[in-house]
């Protein structure tokens, strides 16, 4: 069932509103909970898939910890029936002497359910370049931080 193209964007925005929260520290990345059905999938390209309400808010509370100071803007958004995409940069802190971004692009497909949340996100990014960016830059992860999983659940 495809819902209305309006109803859709009003989703986008509010889930875009609870990332920028999260970012500038006025909310917490589990604040995307209340976007997503209780039976929700989540595909990261480094933690794997990971499935159930309960099990996303752990997900986003341990996958952003330590990343306070990275941001993540949005570029553009795609509305096709109940499909989105999002496309939007992983930005580390700092810039090159140039003044150029340290940052990777990354694509987030979003499949919405109604009722202003979506059951299923898959982001996607080339983790190559984010390590070879992240060597660049010379960024080293806090103690904080937490380490993706070894072998993640794909």
């Amino acid at each position: 069932m495809s819902h209305s193209r309006a109803e859709i964007a009003a989703a986008v925005e509010r889930y875009l509103q609870v990332r920028v929260d999260a970012e500038e520290g006025r909310g917490g990345w589990d604040g995307l909970d209340e976007l997503f059905t209780d039976d929700a999938t989540f595909i990261d390209p480094a933690w794997g898939r990971v499935t159930g309400i309960e099990n996303l808010r752990a997900f986003w509370r341990e996958s952003m910890a330590g990343l306070e100071d990275w941001r993540f803007p949005h570029e553009w958004s795609s509305i096709d029936g109940d499909q989105v995409v999002l496309k939007w940069w992983n930005r580390l802190p700092g810039r090159r002497a140039d003044g150029s971004f340290y940052e990777v692009p990354g694509v987030s497909m979003l499949t919405y359910a109604g009722d202003g949340k979506f059951s299923y996100e898959e982001d996607i990014m080339n983790m190559v370049h984010l390590f070879e960016v992240i060597t660049e830059s010379g960024y080293r992860f806090p103690a904080t931080g937490n380490p993706p999983p070894r072998n993640p659940p794909r």
